[in-house]
């Protein structure tokens, strides 16, 4: 593989207290050689550098990303809103360097870039209460939600929540046999 950049420094910083990680990197792109498209080899430098920096960042966690020319500090970073690592696209950050250097004929992305990077991990499981936790199949959520009535009738199976449904609000006293399946079929 063809290294197309160089990084200078880099620096991390954890903020545990809101699952986030800051990574501040210096890099430079390498000069692309002469028998290859400018623009092409430009995006892969960017692609290979974004690559290179997020190999470590979950498809769900959130990544925004700011880049700025070290030398020209009087001109505005450019910024790529917080998002999920995987919908940071190629096409995202082309966009974004197209827009940047039509507004800003200073802007050189060959020169020495800072981009900061700033990841957080989204929260991912049921947490310490699973018993109440969503995402879990209804079969099982069955069992531990009473408003929650699973049918397993072939036939029937409209008749058999009306039924059961009626027996709840009139509070019949096998409304539970009802609901566990059992004495509801001469009924229905």
């Amino acid at each position: 593989m063809v290294r197309r950049f160089d990084i200078l420094d880099w620096k991390t910083r954890q903020y545990r207290r809101n699952n986030a990680v800051g990574r501040e990197i210096t890099a430079r792109f390498i000069h692309h050689s002469g028998n290859s498209d400018p623009v092409t080899h430009f995006l892969a430098s960017v692609n290979d550098l974004f690559e290179h920096v997020l190999h470590d960042v979950g498809d769900s966690d959130m990544v925004g990303i700011t880049i700025r020319n070290q030398v020209n500090h009087n001109e505005q970073p450019i910024g790529i809103s917080f998002r999920r690592n995987d919908q940071i696209y190629a096409d995202v950050i082309r966009s974004v360097f197209e827009n940047v250097s039509q507004s800003n004929s200073m802007f050189d992305a060959m020169d020495t870039l800072v981009v900061t990077v700033h990841s957080v991990r989204m929260p991912v499981g049921f947490g310490k209460r699973a018993i109440k936790s969503r995402g879990r199949q209804l079969s099982l959520m069955a069992h531990f939600k009473i408003s929650l009535v699973e049918v397993k009738a072939e036939e029937n199976c409209l008749a058999y929540a009306i039924v059961i449904s009626i027996a709840k609000v009139e509070n019949v006293p096998d409304y539970k046999a009802y609901r566990q399946g059992r004495m509801i079929r001469q009924v229905v």
